[in-house]
């Protein structure tokens, strides 16, 4: 048995013994079936649409990065690509399956710019991490005390700012080894390498469209405020107004909970998000523990509702054929490295962008 099994099987361990403490009641089923009858079906459907502001506005940021590399793919097109990255989202550890699948098929739509197109991607990545750091850095700075009421959820906040301190600093190291010229003197086995060489890379080029790498990160308030109102939607729609929760205790919460959850320690995240949605709603918000269990399955449903639509887009989707998980890592890791090997040729040592 090798070790990515090996991992799987941990992980799916870890997610049935949480779910199966967290319906240790027998009462709780019934309570959440009950809420479930007596939803909201308004704030349910502004649930739903949520999501479709984090995609019109993740599209138009990729495509934006896009364009700087010189590739120009239509917005339905491209909004193809995004929805059948929500279809692999919900299933694999920390959402980085839907990530692969949208960088494996734009691969596809680009087969003689693929390295350009990759370096688009790692900017949209990088633009994404860096916009939800700062937004929610700032919504936890309004909402500290608040957030640190409790050792619980203190240790949980805590817990997060670890986690943003250290993709911070990786970000910074990153600029540094760029800034310093030292991208080629990184030891040949160093972990992470080439990623880091190709971020020296894509650095050079969106320095230089800094107007496009502007407007992208401006485009992360609208995501990442999108998805922490999701979750406050569905809390409206479920529970009573004296212990629901305001909108700016959910963006407060949903950081935690969605950055946490993301640690590829349980099967996307189920079981980690139910229990961060049980401990934060209930000891800041004074939401009980069923209602909170229906808030986090009803968000994770909205999200596989999404996913359906992704799945009937990658059913009809052409002209690639349909590939498997291995397949799309594969091709994305011999990508990565191409452009990591193209940028250390003696020839090439800071390589610009292939033009049309």
């Amino acid at each position: 048995m090798n070790k990515k099994t090996l991992l799987t099987l941990l992980q799916i361990a870890i997610t049935a013994g949480i779910l199966a403490w967290l319906f240790r009641d027998g009462e709780t089923d019934r309570k959440i079936l009950q809420a479930l009858s007596h939803a909201d079906l308004g704030w349910l459907a502004a649930a739903f649409g949520c999501f479709a502001v984090v995609e019109v506005a993740g599209i138009t940021r990729w495509q934006i990065l896009l364009r700087v590399q010189g590739i120009h793919i239509g917005w339905w097109r491209l909004a193809a690509l995004f929805l059948i990255g929500v279809l692999f989202n919900p299933f694999l550890p920390g959402g980085t399956g839907g990530d692969v699948a949208k960088i494996f098929y734009l691969l596809k739509e680009t087969p003689e710019r693929k390295p350009a197109a990759m370096l688009a991607v790692l900017m949209d990545r990088l633009i994404g991490l860096f916009g939800v750091i700062v937004i929610a850095g700032i919504v936890i700075a309004l909402r500290y005390e608040w957030l640190t009421q409790t050792p619980a959820t203190a240790t949980l906040l805590y817990t997060l700012l670890a986690i943003f301190a250290g993709s911070l600093g990786f970000i910074v190291v990153s600029f540094a080894v760029t800034g310093f010229g030292l991208v080629h003197k990184l030891p040949a086995k160093m972990p992470m390498r080439n990623v880091l060489i190709d971020l020296s890379v894509a650095y050079a080029q969106y320095a230089r469209a800094w107007k496009a790498s502007l407007v992208g990160l401006l485009l992360c308030v609208p995501v990442q405020l999108s998805v922490f109102t999701l979750s406050y939607c569905v809390g409206r729609a479920f529970t009573e107004s004296a212990s629901r929760g305001t909108l700016m205790d959910y963006w407060g919460i949903m950081p935690i909970v969605g950055t946490i959850a993301a640690i590829p320690v349980s099967i996307g995240g189920t079981g980690v998000r139910e229990g961060l949605f049980v401990q934060l709603l209930g000891d800041l918000c004074g939401i009980a523990r069923d209602s909170a269990l229906t808030i986090s399955l009803t968000t994770y449903a909205v999200l596989i509702a999404w996913s359906l639509v992704g799945g009937v887009v990658y059913l009809l989707y052409r002209p690639s054929a349909h590939a498997r998980v291995a397949d799309m890592n594969q091709e994305v890791s011999e990508v990565e490295h191409e452009i990591a090997e193209t940028a250390e040729a003696p020839e090439n040592p800071t390589p610009i962008r292939e033009r049309p």
